[in-house]
């Protein structure tokens, strides 16, 4: 039987798979192309949802998510931050129990939240930004991989 736990982080890996694969096929010059005025690019997109783990796992050690977003310098430091932060995330929930998804946390915002709400919005919020990336993808002439990797 899968645990909450399991489950958790097989929905945030099949997303953040994904997304890793589709950023080793964008070419190093299409790193800073942007969809339109203002959007972010794909080493931006990486950088963000890199933070973005990064808070969870804060939250997981009782801390305040930060909202420093550190830029890359490359698209490949992006992609190998992107995988390290993937990797730490779902090593982070597979290793919780099903009563610690009850358990409150500091959220971003600074509102208190159930740890299983916060990895739910952290799925989610992967998906959302995964989707611009797949349609930047077409925009500089790659044909995105499937929106999720499973097993």
């Amino acid at each position: 039987m899968t645990t909450r736990a399991q489950r958790a982080s097989q929905s945030f890996t099949s997303h953040r798979n994904a997304l890793t694969a589709l950023l080793m096929e964008i070419p190093e010059e299409s790193a800073a192309h942007t969809p339109w005025e203002g959007a972010m690019n794909f080493m931006a997109l990486s950088d963000h949802l890199d933070a973005s783990a990064k808070g969870i796992l804060a939250a997981l050690k009782g801390e305040a998510p930060s909202r420093e977003i550190v830029p890359s310098q490359s698209l490949q430091e992006a992609r190998m931050r992107l995988q390290d932060s993937g990797a730490q995330v779902a090593k982070a929930l597979n290793g919780l129990s099903d009563e610690e998804f009850e358990r409150e946390i500091p959220a971003f915002g600074g509102r208190m939240m159930p740890l299983g709400q916060f990895a739910e919005v952290l799925t989610m919020h992967e998906a959302h930004h995964k989707g611009q990336a797949w349609v930047m993808a077409r925009q500089v002439g790659v044909k995105p991989p499937f929106f999720m990797q499973m097993g």
